[in-house]
């Protein structure tokens, strides 16, 4: 196989151990405020959004030493232990204390800001210019498979159930774990990828093949504590560039309408007395149509890379009207105190009366701007920061993880009109940074091929 034959599989093989991971957490993350609303015991007091939080306030103050750690340990291995910790945290919800609960949730904080540092540098350095569009949006479209399979999983286990009993979170968490165990290994499938050489260096390196592995041997490799200081220094570095200051905001959007569709809009759905006694299973199938949405968009501007001949603009564009659309509708369909519903629900209605189809339709459009943002950010951040892609997506990780702390942190409290609102005005602002990030970066850069990511 050939050096770009392997590195289209490295990302195959990322997307799927990605996409198995996620099938187990977000999966937990959509049903976990619900499961603990059910569960039976005067011994745990936790919250599921609060739990979320310090998940995402962690992993934003982690992305700072993450870096480091890849540089020490390597992407994969740091893949894999990370996974390992994901799967702790789903595990802990078989057998949950509200000690084990909020611990693991610091843990896994501090794995996810790893995981995904170390992500963000496998994507690139398996990706060319070229190419980084069209791998963004395979990994992205398998990451989102992960929706659709983990929440369909949901709606048939849970059909009909108006509780959540006992033997229904454990059977649904042991199965999580083990799902998420298969994609931490799944990691060690990736191969080191192999830059094309030039005839020139071909020939060059035949020449200093021999000298080369003698000296290796005797050699010390640069010493790993000044890797880890560099590439902390890097992504400081970086955090105040202007390109990363402009995507910025952008970048914090993400994380707002992250906390929303994978954690409040389940929620608000599963409060809705007027959906019947199918509201629980009703939270798998609306994560069934934020995965179909995520894959949709992931396919057609990731993998297709139709678009890109007009830039990254039209886009995310596309995404803001998409998010704007599901907002104006969830308003009018779904109760403003849903969000923050005891565990019998609401019997407040909103403007219109409450529709099944309506909250669905909704879940598809989040899911469909979520994957126009993302994609694109992905790339952009992909191809602006390629010689230093680890302390790059470290950063993009703890903007965007900071925001989703916030959101977790306010959704205890805000009502949904307000939540909503928030979005809008970050969503608007983020759209015009990020036009004005891709501005920057076509004219500084009108030598390369950049119109033809």
């Amino acid at each position: 196989m050939g050096p770009e034959g392997k590195t289209l599989l490295n990302i195959i093989i990322l997307g799927f151990g990605f996409m198995f991971m996620f099938t187990a957490f977000q999966t937990c993350g959509n049903i976990e405020q619900t499961v603990i609303k059910s569960f039976n015991s005067t011994e745990f007091h936790g919250s599921g959004y609060t739990s979320m939080a310090i998940i995402y306030g962690v992993f934003s103050a982690s992305n700072l030493i993450a870096p480091s750690v890849v540089a020490v340990i390597g992407p994969q291995l740091s893949m894999f232990f990370s996974g390992l910790v994901y799967s702790g945290y789903i595990a802990m919800f078989i057998h949950p204390y509200t000690w084990s609960f909020y611990t693991a949730s610091v843990v896994v904080g501090i794995a996810a800001a790893i995981l995904w540092t170390a992500q963000g540098n496998l994507l690139t350095i398996n990706s060319t210019d070229a190419t980084i569009g069209r791998n963004s949006g395979i990994f992205w479209a398998l990451l989102q498979f992960s929706l659709f399979f983990g929440n369909m999983y949901i709606y048939f286990a849970w059909h009909g159930h108006v509780h959540i009993s006992d033997k229904d979170r454990q059977t649904v968490f042991i199965s999580l774990t083990v799902i998420s165990l298969v994609g931490s290994f799944l990691f060690f499938l990736i191969q080191k990828p192999e830059p094309e050489a030039t005839p020139s260096e071909a020939s060059e390196s035949l020449l200093q093949t021999e000298s080369t592995e003698s000296a290796s041997i005797v050699v010390a490799t640069p010493g790993l504590g000044s890797q880890a200081l560099d590439a902390f220094k890097k992504a400081l570095q970086l955090s105040v560039t202007k390109e990363m200051l402009l995507l910025s905001i952008s970048i914090a959007y993400t994380g707002l309408e992250l906390t929303f569709y994978s954690g409040v809009y389940g929620t608000c759905i599963g409060a809705m007395t007027q959906f019947g006694d199918d509201a629980k299973s009703l939270i798998g199938l609306s994560g069934i149509f934020i995965g179909l949405g995520e894959i949709l968009g992931g396919g057609v501007f990731g993998m297709l890379n139709k678009c890109n001949r007009f830039g990254r603009n039209p886009v995310v564009l596309l995404g803001l009207i998409t998010h704007f659309m599901a907002f104006y509708l969830i308003f009018l369909n779904i109760a403003s105190d849903a969000p923050i519903a005891p565990e019998e629900g609401t019997h407040l209605q909103a403007y219109i009366t409450p529709s099944v189809e309506v909250a669905l339709l909704c879940s598809f459009l989040l899911g469909l701007g979520d994957s126009c943002f993302n994609t694109q950010l992905l790339s952009i951040v992909g191809f602006m920061f390629r010689e230093d892609s680890a302390p790059a997506f470290a950063v993009f990780k703890f903007v965007q993880s900071i925001t989703a702390a916030l959101a977790f942190f306010y959704s205890n409290y805000l009502l949904l009109h307000w939540q909503l609102l928030i979005m809008v005005v970050v969503g608007f602002l983020g759209t015009l940074s990020f036009f004005v990030a891709e501005w920057v970066v076509v004219s500084s850069r009108r030598d390369t091929d950049y119109d033809s990511i």
